[in-house]
C-alpha cells in the first residue's frame, strides 16, 4: 500500500466508518483507529466531539477539504436563504472534484483532484484546472481527448462500486457530462451517513 493510499485509509479508520465505500477499505477488518493506541476502549463522546466528528467526516469524504476553505463554504451556506445544511451540501457537490469523481471519470475524489490539477479536465469547453471550481446548473464537463484512454479513466468508468446520481448526466462515449442540477441532501449517495445539521451546529456553537 503507498504512502498516500494510507494516509487516505487513517482518515477512515480514525472515524471509524468506510468513509467512500470501497471494497478494500481496513476499516471491513479493523474498525478501531490508527496507531499504537489504536486498539484501547474507546471513551463516551462528548456533544463537542460528536460535532467535530460530523465535520471532520464531511470535509473528509471530499477529499480532506482544509479548514479554511470548508469554513468559507460553511460562511457561503450561511448567507444563502433555505437550509442551511442543505445548501452547505450544494456547494460541496458542486465543486468540479466531486463532480468528476461522482461522473465516475475517476476512482477516488482524491484522484479527481490530481486529474484536474494535470489538466485533463475541460469546463464548457475550457481547460479548468482548479478543483475546488464551483459549476453552475447545465455546465459541461469532458474529458480532454488527449486523455480518454488513460488506464485509471477506462477502469474507472467499467467499476461496479459506484452509480452515476440522477443529478448529474453522463455520455461515456464522448467522456462528456453535465451538472444537470444543485442536489438535495436526500439525493446525495453517501456511502454512509452524514449529518449537516451537526457541521452546522459545531460553528454556530
Amino acid at each position: 500500500m503507498t504512502k498516500r493510499l494510507a494516509s487516505k485509509y487513517k482518515i477512515c479508520r480514525r472515524l471509524g466508518v468506510n468513509l467512500w465505500g470501497r471494497p478494500k477499505s481496513p476499516t471491513n477488518r479493523r474498525d478501531y483507529g490508527p496507531g499504537q493506541h489504536g486498539q484501547r476502549r474507546r471513551r463516551k463522546v462528548s456533544d463537542y466531539g460528536v460535532h467535530l466528528a460530523a465535520k471532520q467526516k464531511l470535509k473528509g469524504y471530499y477529499g480532506n477539504i482544509g479548514e479554511r476553505q470548508f469554513r468559507r463554504l460553511y460562511e457561503e451556506a450561511v448567507r444563502r436563504r433555505g437550509d442551511t445544511g442543505e445548501t452547505l451540501i450544494g456547494l460541496l457537490e458542486s465543486r468540479l472534484d466531486a463532480v468528476v469523481y461522482r461522473m465516475k471519470f475517476v476512482p477516488t475524489v482524491f484522484a479527481a483532484r490530481q486529474f484536474i490539477n494535470h489538466g485533463h479536465i475541460q469546463v464548457n469547453g475550457r481547460r479548468v484546472n482548479i478543483p475546488s471550481y464551483r459549476l453552475r446548473p447545465g455546465d459541461s464537463v469532458e474529458v480532454r481527448e488527449r486523455s480518454r484512454e488513460l488506464g485509471s479513466v477506462l477502469e474507472a468508468i467499467d467499476s461496479t462500486e459506484r452509480e452515476v446520481p440522477g443529478y448529474l448526466e453522463v455520455d461515456y462515449k464522448k467522456m462528456r457530462g453535465s451538472f444537470a442540477r444543485t442536489p438535495e441532501f436526500a439525493e446525495v449517495p453517501y456511502p454512509v451517513a452524514m449529518e449537516p445539521n451537526l457541521v452546522i451546529e459545531y460553528y454556530s456553537g
